[in-house]
């Protein structure tokens, strides 16, 4: 399960970005996540994935 608050689920989602996961898609489908879901909370707090740097900037 997500963080539901978008400022832990950056954090969480860039440290699993960081430790865990080379690509975002295979975050989502190791979390069983919906991408365009968290692109869209993080979009809220004005963060979007730079695939080159693998995190949410």
């Amino acid at each position: 399960m997500l963080p539901a608050d978008p400022a832990i689920l950056l954090s969480w989602v860039n440290t699993k970005l960081r430790d865990e996961y080379p690509t975002l898609d295979e975050l989502c489908a190791a979390q069983g996540a919906d991408r365009a879901g968290i692109e869209a909370a993080l979009a809220a707090l004005d963060y979007r994935y730079d695939p080159a740097r693998n995190q949410f900037v």
